[in-house]
């Protein structure tokens, strides 16, 4: 009776092993998709840039949560991305990858539980836990910069001279080894999850046991892949965000190649295009 009401989970999809080079393929990749996607790929950097514009402008005389705020940004981007893994599965198959597409991946991704009993909403369940965790990150780093910081961290320039800079204080390396010690088990648990999830009917559980065995068994590939999606971040936020148009597109497209080439998910059942069940 158990069995007919909790169906047996299917078994983890099988990991390959990669060489150092491949993440420079995966944004060879990426922009090609982003050829092929044009303005429909752009405009979700546009947007987040946007975003990035509007978290300035609320707290940048608060750069103690603004500093927070932008690392979770890179914690949530998984989930951000959805519709750019939709559109390079979309244009992996020939299907159209239009505004049509983002718009049902956004809006459709769970129509009825009969047809997906396991993994019914485990999209928006994802990505209430990586929300959380980057919660939890803008909270500690804000705790920590407003509590060991000498003066009050209100701009960039505070930030630099008096944490970044200062010599007698580890208040930067304090907070550079909290980011990288939160960081790194969540990238570990994102890394193909959310494609992953888009792409097959598995749970969240499976999902992310995936991902951490890909981190596991590819360490330099994806230590190599963590350093580029962190450098180009840097960048595009460097430019005073007009960069992250071409790095958040290339970033998400590269991530759909990224779990194709490391994961061989064609055991598993799929999930409908467009975000359907």
């Amino acid at each position: 009776m158990s069995s007919l009401m909790h169906p047996a989970l299917p078994p983890l999809p099988p990991v390959r092993t990669l060489s150092l080079d491949q993440p420079l393929q995966w944004l060879a990749l990426a922009w090609r998709d982003m050829a092929r996607c044009g303005w429909v790929s752009f405009a979700h950097g546009a947007a987040l840039a946007a975003f990035g514009a509007l978290l300035v402008a609320v707290a940048h005389h608060r750069f103690w949560l603004l500093a927070g705020a932008f690392s979770g940004f890179l914690i949530v981007a998984p989930v951000l991305a959805a519709s750019l893994y939709a559109l390079s599965r979309a244009l992996e198959r020939g299907e159209p990858a239009n505004w049509q597409l983002v718009w049902r991946t956004w809006t459709r991704w769970q129509l009825s539980r009969r047809h997906d009993p396991v993994g019914y909403w485990v999209l928006v369940r994802f990505g209430l836990l990586l929300s959380l965790a980057g919660t939890g990150w803008v909270l500690t780093s804000a705790a920590l910069i407003t509590l060991l910081a000498p003066v009050p961290i209100l701009t960039p320039l505070d930030f630099a001279r008096h944490v970044v800079l200062a010599r007698d204080n580890y208040l930067f390396e304090i907070w550079l080894a909290l980011g990288g010690v939160m960081a790194a088990p969540m990238f570990a648990s994102a890394a193909i999850s959310m494609p992953l999830l888009l792409d097959r009917r598995v749970t969240v559980y499976h999902a992310v046991v995936t991902s951490w065995q890909t981190v596991l068994a590819n360490p330099v590939p994806m230590a190599f892949w963590a350093f580029l999606i962190m450098g180009f971040t840097l960048l595009g936020l460097g430019s005073l965000l007009v960069g992250l148009i071409f790095v958040v597109p290339m970033l998400g497209h590269g991530s759909w190649h990224a779990y194709r080439a490391l994961v061989d998910s064609s055991a598993l059942p799929e999930r409908l295009s467009g975000g359907q069940a």
